[in-house]
């Protein structure tokens, strides 16, 4: 009896083994695929580059020639990947990709965060002559949960929103993140970054939201 106890106990830990082992990539997809907000695109009076890759700027330009944007706005100062301004380099990069340059506005102050970028937007709209009613968002594919929360909390529901990742053939992340050492730290650092913004800017206050607002990056 004692015997085939230890045989159904094998049995049953080599079952659990295999299932897990089949489920594992179903699994880890859907953590990665968490983060990946896309919405249906349409037409914008502002398509927002978020600092990062040139990658984001051609998929801006893309969207932009295909017709879902009126105005490239570029936020994120300095960049010290390129060792010049986001904007200045996104201008001549989306120039090259044919966009017009009356269409591009490059906002070069200082950020520190998604957040500060997002208010960067804030301030561009608010100053506006003509009224910027929507606005598409590009950035990385695991960024967009991040920034979603950002720019509704900043902005409001009022505006029309729809966040627009670039593919993940552009991206220097892989849909099999788990796979990869850089996408495992990518989406690693969004779901701490994501408890991060909640505890900074929704219910944090007084001493500990100074103390939070030390940790500001990205």
């Amino acid at each position: 009896m004692t015997r085939k106890r230890a045989s159904l106990a094998v049995v049953a830990i080599g079952l659990i083994g295999l299932t897990s082992f089949l489920l594992r990539a179903p699994i880890l997809s859907g953590v990665g695929d968490f983060l990946v907000v896309q919405d249906k695109v349409e037409v914008a009076d502002v398509i927002h580059v978020i600092a990062g890759p040139d990658e984001y700027t051609d998929y801006a330009a893309r969207l932009f020639q295909q017709g879902y944007g009126k105005k490239i706005l570029f936020t994120g100062g300095w960049r010290r990947t390129h060792k010049e301004n986001h904007g200045d380099r996104g201008r001549d990069r989306a120039v090259a990709n044919g966009v017009p340059s009356q269409a591009i506005v490059a906002d070069d102050f200082p950020v520190t965060s998604t957040y500060s970028e997002v208010i960067r937007l804030k301030a561009f709209i608010e100053r506006s002559e003509e009224p910027i009613r929507s606005v598409v968002a590009v950035s990385d594919p695991y960024h967009m949960r991040r920034a979603r929360w950002t720019y509704r909390h900043i902005l409001g529901d009022k505006l029309e929103l729809r966040m627009a990742p670039i593919p993940f053939e552009l991206s220097p992340y892989s849909r099999r993140w788990w796979a990869d050492m850089e996408s495992r730290r990518m989406v690693k650092d969004e779901y701490l970054k994501i408890l991060y913004y909640y505890a900074r800017y929704k219910f944090a206050w007084g001493w500990l939201r100074e103390w939070l607002a030390s940790f500001d990056k990205d």
